[in-house]
């Protein structure tokens, strides 16, 4: 059933068994498990089926830290959320993102990949990624044979694209607003939990229209799945009970913040550039679904120079000193001038398959001519770890919204540890260069500049700052001292109010949030159902 809160006649009171917050990826594939698993559920969503400026103006907020992507832009408030707009890469975090590594402070997950590993395949067949295989094992598929690194050194690692387009929005989700089951209401925006008097349960939530239309839901498990920036503003801001928030007793929720910083790690002065990059270009058409490899740094290299888990790959691309090139331009200011609308996504959808085909099929005497021109030149690009960082945090604003809720407030920072990573990459890449035969390579300046940011060069790509992706602020961990979740993504102290998505991360690796997140909500999902037949027969 699908009720626009907006459009409603009176005020509405719900009981439900499960009222998921947020129908994004995570929220809507939670809300699908239940559903099938016989579950009355409630889905709220903050926007309509579409985006509109009034319900994106809600996110809103200050960048106070590091320079960022304004908080507006990089999410977006509507049915199916950021996935709308979502590339399709994806690929599992590695075992050692999930371990407790002495050289890098607060990391350690509560859980395994071992414990995650049933429900990465869950979410890898639900995005139809084809075979699983994200290792070197690729190489073979494609029939090429990769650089002869040193596995030692450097090795491989592949992504896997999900082609089809939005595919958590509306039209993707008709089984669920079609289900006797599940009740789905939009443009309801959560403006409060509210915690039982002893902190230890949520007893109702309660959410409102732009318009001023009221809906309180009682239900027996509540899960907010909003992303890492919404989740933390939403238990910082439900302070009626605990004065600094719910699930906030040891000042955890909102702090480690963690992205994937994007920045150029070196030049590459080699015979044939425009080999390379045809060897590591953006993705290749496979025997299922579109792959890419990138070069990372293996378990045993990381623990050895006490680093992250980082990877790299291979750019050719123009002088980047004279500025990003004109369909660069021209795409960021269409990207940046139209609202990201359906019809606009289908214009940026466009812009990206035209740019895709291009990359399959530019002939190499055509690169190769632009190299020999001094046009273009090959450079590595990184999609780093970020150490997870206390200082990094999301806060509440002193500003507030339409709805008279605080704003969210994001101090972005990164570490020494965080730089020190991207230096012994560029160094490892030497090392190799020189041991093959292969080339020079040149590490860029600002990696020994002593300085804890990264700058911001817009001709790294469409995303110049990070991937877009928010992981942290409600961490997984053992106890409250040290997280916001524990191991079943349950807030610690509370036994029904659970948090799905990205913001659960303890650490994040450099691997696309997607599937991990997927699995996490698989998982929860299963637990929740678990809980629920539990107490009905207790």
């Amino acid at each position: 059933m699908l009720i626009d809160l907006e459009a409603a006649s009176e005020d509405t009171l719900l009981d439900t068994e499960v009222c998921i917050v947020g129908a994004g990826a995570a929220g809507v594939a939670l809300a699908r498990d239940l559903m099938k698993a016989g579950r009355d559920v409630c889905l709220l969503e903050a926007g309509g089926m579409d985006y509109d400026e009034q319900t994106q103006a809600l996110t809103k907020g200050n960048i106070t830290g590091m320079e960022y992507y304004e908080l507006d832009h990089s999410r977006l408030r509507f049915f199916g959320g950021t996935t709308n707009i979502w590339g399709g890469r994806s690929i599992p975090l590695d075992r050692i993102d999930f371990e407790k590594r002495d050289w890098v402070p607060h990391s350690g997950w509560p859980i395994t990949l071992d414990d995650l590993q049933p429900f990465y395949k869950t979410a890898h067949d639900s995005l139809e990624l084809g075979d699983y295989d994200y290792g070197p094992g690729n190489w073979d598929k494609l029939k090429l044979r990769p650089v002869n690194f040193d596995p030692k050194k450097i090795s491989h690692r592949f992504w896997r694209f999900d082609e089809l387009k939005e595919r958590f929005n509306n039209q993707r989700s008709a089984d669920l607003i079609r289900a006797k089951n599940v009740q789905i209401f939009l443009h309801a925006n959560l403006v409060g939990l509210q915690a039982t008097e002893n902190a230890s349960a949520i007893t109702h939530l309660d959410a409102r229209s732009l318009g001023g239309r009221k809906l309180q839901v009682r239900a027996r498990h509540f899960v907010l799945a909003c992303g890492g920036i919404e989740n933390a503003r939403l238990l910082l801001m439900s302070d009626s009970v605990e004065n600094n928030g719910i699930g906030n007793q040891f000042d955890q929720v909102g702090r480690y913040f963690m992205e994937h910083p994007h920045g150029r790690l070196a030049h590459i002065e080699t015979e044939d550039p425009a080999a390379f990059w045809a060897l590591y270009r953006k993705r290749f058409s496979s025997v299922d679904v579109p792959v890419a490899p990138a070069l990372v740094l293996p378990p045993s290299l990381q623990r050895e120079l006490g680093i992250l888990n980082s990877a790299a790959t291979f750019k050719l691309q123009k002088d980047p000193s004279r500025g990003a090139p004109i369909s660069k331009r021209v795409y960021m200011n269409l990207k940046h001038s139209l609202s990201p609308k359906k019809s606009a996504r289908r214009v940026w959808q466009a812009w990206r398959g035209s740019q895709n085909w291009l990359q399959r099929h530019v002939s190499m005497p055509l690169l190769r001519f632009g190299v020999k021109m001094n046009r273009m030149g090959l450079y590595v690009m990184a999609r780093a770890e970020q150490a997870p960082n206390p200082d990094s945090r999301v806060r509440l604003s002193t500003e507030r919204d339409a709805l008279g809720c605080p704003r969210a407030d994001l101090d972005w920072r990164l570490c020494a540890l965080d730089k020190e990573t991207m230096l012994q990459f560029g160094k490892t890449l030497q090392g190799e260069f020189d041991r093959l035969g292969l080339g020079k390579v040149t590490n860029c300046d600002w990696l020994e500049d002593g300085q804890p940011e990264w700058p911001v060069d817009p001709t790294v790509g469409n995303h110049p700052i990070g991937g877009y992706h928010h992981m942290g602020t409600t961490r997984m961990s053992t106890s409250a001292r040290e997280g916001v979740v524990d191991a079943n993504c349950t807030v610690h102290g509370y036994h029904n109010l659970h948090i799905a998505g990205s913001s659960v991360f303890t650490t994040g690796g450099w691997a696309n949030p997607t599937l991990t997140l997927l699995a996490l909500t698989h998982r929860l999902g299963i637990h929740l159902n678990q809980l629920l037949r539990a107490e009905k027969s207790s």
